[in-house]
């Protein structure tokens, strides 16, 4: 193993189930190899039945987490591979995320002025199995806003609002909006990032 490897102990790099930039680069900067597949599931079709049965915000989390790490371990046995993903809680707000420019501008209105919770889950799966899972939550407060400044960011961020659970990226302009936050800055970003990590250390994967 060479020395450029460290902190990382196996041969194949980490398979993340996401094609979240954001997720790959958290992973990266604390020295852990990945290689990016992204998972053949349909997020709103997984997450409909689960909102309809009641399931809560930090259960819908894990549950789209474990698809996408199932969906991607299946078809690469004996590869760790990590899925996660970030669902969000707020009064008004149907927790997913927005499919066009409206409802971006509706969903970010309904969460200026008060607070909402974000919820970030990760699975890891080997063989078709998961065999971690946690999930973390954060409290943030937004400011309360004009319609002016939504459209004004909207028209600077385009399509990325779609991207993200509430219409926003808080690692960019969308920290414009924020009055508080209380959590882990990772969690946020949507990866319990250090429990993951203390995982991976228990099963050798990464240098302790």
């Amino acid at each position: 193993m060479s020395a450029s490897a460290w902190p990382w102990l196996l041969d194949a790099p980490l398979l993340l189930a996401s094609g979240s930039a954001t997720r790959a680069h958290m992973l990266e900067a604390v020295g852990l190899p990945i290689e990016t597949r992204k998972p053949s599931t349909d997020e709103r079709v997984i997450e409909a039945p689960l909102i309809a049965a009641g399931l809560g915000p930090a259960d819908r989390a894990l549950a789209l987490a474990r698809a996408k790490a199932l969906s991607v371990s299946q078809d690469h046995p004996d590869r760790l591979v990590l899925g996660a993903d970030q669902t969000l809680a707020a009064a008004g707000h149907p927790g997913v995320k927005a499919r066009d420019r409206a409802e971006a501008t509706a969903f970010l209105k309904g969460l200026c002025g008060a607070e909402h919770a974000l919820h970030s889950a990760a699975v890891v799966a080997r063989d078709g199995i998961a065999v971690f899972a946690c999930v973390d939550s954060a409290r943030l407060v937004m400011r309360q806003v004009s319609d002016g400044f939504i459209e004004t960011y909207l028209d600077h961020v385009g399509d990325e609002s779609m991207s993200s659970v509430g219409g926003y990226r808080i690692e960019g302009l969308g920290a414009q909006f924020f009055a508080h936050v209380s959590g882990e800055h990772n969690v946020i970003l949507g990866l319990p990032l250090f429990p993951v990590l203390s995982f991976l250390r228990r099963i050798g994967a990464l240098a302790s």
